[in-house]
């Protein structure tokens, strides 16, 4: 099995990339937990329910038994996430970041307008959220790219990528 993960700050087109590249392999797609567990709680959270959002998010990608596994999101946004916010990770963070697997990575670059939704708190800082994300990307030498320009390119970028570790794979 092959596992792909998207990251980086809000806004910057995970889940549009995300599904559409899910949909033109036909793999499993996995959402984003924190969107569900939040809109549950009325956009209503503290440090605590992020360590719950956490074990949500690795329990979808549990048990998954497919050729293509591509996630809409993984456990660094979750770690940057808690650092911006609560100045602290907790312990089932970084056990849940320390466990991941995932093939490959890629990073949404916010060159994209913000789009307004309720639950999103960062308009403003996204560029300096992508620089935590690509360097913590780097320090944990995850294998990853850089996804930036359009839906159209970012799409064609991925689908070559992906068709080289199926290749490699194979």
């Amino acid at each position: 099995m092959i596992r792909v993960a998207f990251t980086g700050p809000e806004s910057s087109g995970k889940t549009t990339i995300s599904k559409l590249v899910a949909n033109q392999f036909k793999a499993t797609w996995i959402e984003e937990y924190a969107r569900e567990y939040l809109i549950q709680n009325n956009g209503k959270y503290n440090l605590e329910d992020l360590d719950k959002i956490a074990v949500g998010q690795t329990n979808k990608w549990k048990d998954q038994h497919c050729d293509l596994l591509i996630c809409d999101t993984e456990m660094t946004v979750l770690k940057i996430w808690s650092e911006v916010k609560y100045q602290h990770v907790s312990n089932a963070i970084l056990k849940c970041y320390d466990e991941q697997q995932f093939d490959y990575y890629f990073l949404c670059r916010p060159d994209i307008p913000w789009e307004e939704d309720d639950l999103r708190e960062n308009p403003h800082d996204r560029n300096e959220l992508f620089e935590r994300y690509r360097n913590e990307l780097e320090m944990r030498n995850r294998n990853f790219s850089i996804l930036e320009g359009s839906v159209k390119s970012r799409v064609d970028f991925c689908s070559q990528k992906i068709n080289q570790l199926i290749n490699a794979s194979i």
